[in-house]
């Protein structure tokens, strides 16, 4: 009999063949240049102590939330945990989420209507492109980072337009243009929806924050997975998207609470990047160590992601499994994951990398490209 799944065996022999199939590999020892754990709180001790105590003081926060968030599953410490979040970033509303893949996956298939267009950077986060199938609203790209493309676009629109943006991409490691951004969604009454996931713990609150851009931001969405250790997000907006996304956005209804222990972690992470701002200090220190090995491609002076490209998949492989023999732990990313011809290795830097790990690092990719 005829296998009905041949093609998927096929689609799977070929990334075999091509050494790009993806298993899952259990954490591997080694030093650490591929997490997003930018600031290390996901290993701070001192971090999981405070949050052992407050279990600890409270063992409600174990207990499964036991249903969606509009039937069983909204409790005091989401609500909490909200008007903190709002009040820290300075914008009306949070609404959380139990991931940044939900989160965009709510604002983009929801807000944009069959009369919408969404505009998004041609390296936006793959949730947002899945989003964009959820929608009715026709979906076009802008040249990466590039305010005049995304002009031209825009004149050429007559509906409502959404346009989406990260503040720090997670490829090439570089920092949107948000300002010159702004000033273009402004110029044409567009509405601005920031993704800050890579940004947020790294500088401050965030890009938006930073530069006091709330009012000009339709929505921002902030993750907890990466530079604060844990897991969830946030979406940030004004009081009325955030009541017209409880009522319409599927991500949101038909999906069961996270439970309370994840909404008081991202509370009590919040209290601990700033009672430690010296470690946002360390891990600009350690991106210098890096840029000043001058290497070729670092894309950005203060991102913590740094892209080596090696423009062939059995030559960046080699790379990888060399670094790998020497304790180094990294990235590669291969085509068709990106353009053939920009493979690259990506190397993610922390608080927590000591300057002869660095330097050592650099050294053999520097001697092997």
């Amino acid at each position: 009999m005829l296998n009905k799944f041949h093609h998927f065996q096929e689609a799977l022999e070929k990334r075999e063949k091509n050494g790009t199939l993806r298993i899952l590999k259990q954490n591997q020892e080694g030093i650490d240049f591929y997490s997003n754990d930018y600031l290390g709180l996901a290993r701070n001790k001192n971090f999981q102590d405070l949050i052992l105590k407050k279990v600890t003081e409270n063992p409600e926060l174990l207990k499964g939330s036991t249903g969606s968030r509009l039937i069983s599953g909204n409790s005091f410490v989401v609500i909490e945990t909200e008007e903190f979040i709002a009040k820290e970033h300075q914008y009306e509303s949070a609404l959380l989420f139990p991931s940044g893949y939900n989160a965009n996956l709510a604002l983009f298939s929801t807000l944009p209507t069959r009369h919408d267009t969404i505009i998004v950077d041609e390296q936006i986060h793959r949730s947002v492109h899945d989003a964009c199938k959820m929608s009715n609203a026709k979906k076009l790209k802008f040249k990466h980072n590039d305010v005049e493309d995304l002009e031209r676009i825009l004149k050429k629109q007559n509906g409502l337009c959404y346009v989406a943006i990260e503040s720090l991409y997670s490829m090439d490691g570089d920092i949107a243009p948000i300002n010159e951004i702004v000033e273009i969604v402004e110029k044409y009454n567009a509405n601005l929806i920031i993704d800050e996931a890579h940004a947020f713990g790294v500088f401050g609150y965030g890009l938006v924050n930073k530069f006091q851009l709330q009012n000009k931001v339709l929505a921002t969405v902030i993750t907890y997975g990466k530079a604060l250790g844990t897991h969830g997000a946030s979406v940030l907006t004004n009081d009325l998207i955030k009541s017209y996304l409880i009522n319409f956005a599927s991500p949101f209804i038909y999906t069961t609470s996270a439970h309370d222990f994840l909404w008081r972690s991202i509370k009590e992470g919040y209290h601990f990047l700033n009672q430690n701002k010296e470690l946002s200090i360390k891990l600009q220190e350690n991106i210098k160590i890096f840029r000043d090995q001058n290497l070729k491609n670092p894309p950005s002076e203060n991102s913590p992601i740094q892209a080596i490209i090696i423009p062939d998949n059995h030559q960046l492989r080699t790379l990888k499994e060399t670094l790998f023999d020497n304790e180094f732990l990294t990235y590669a990313v291969f085509s068709p994951t990106v353009k053939e011809g920009t493979e690259r290795l990506r190397i993610c830097l922390h608080s927590f990398n000591r300057e002869e790990e660095i330097i050592a690092l650099t050294k053999i990719i520097r001697n092997f490209i």
